[in-house]
């Protein structure tokens, strides 16, 4: 059991801005996901992994195939308080679900 988080590198966002962009998007998923999934996924330490891609077009080729599964996702939008613009899309929080299911998703991603 995993959670992936994919980050826009276009936007070069700041560390601590990279942080909450990952946490809303975690959260995000994490409200939509399966109470019994959420249990075995906090029971096995709650996996998170961040991986990048290079711009939007990218996250979005992501976003199309994870909508298509049956895997909880969340598209986050800025909301435009400090560095970006409001509506901007930085990123796509996806699971927790089974890795299997995951991987076939992300697997070409690297981290970031």
């Amino acid at each position: 059991m995993k959670q992936v988080m994919v980050i826009r590198t276009d936007l070069k966002m700041g560390k601590g801005k990279i942080a909450a962009q990952s946490c809303h998007a975690s959260l995000g998923a994490f409200k939509r996901a399966d109470k019994r999934k959420i249990m075995k996924w906090e029971l096995g330490g709650e996996k998170k992994v961040v991986v990048k891609v290079k711009d939007l077009k990218e996250l979005y080729e992501i976003y199309e195939i994870v909508k298509r599964s049956d895997v909880p996702y969340y598209l986050v939008q800025d909301a435009g308080r400090t560095e970006l613009p409001s509506g901007t899309v930085t990123c796509l929080g996806i699971g927790p679900d089974d890795d299997e299911k995951i991987d076939k998703i992300t697997h070409d991603l690297k981290l970031l």
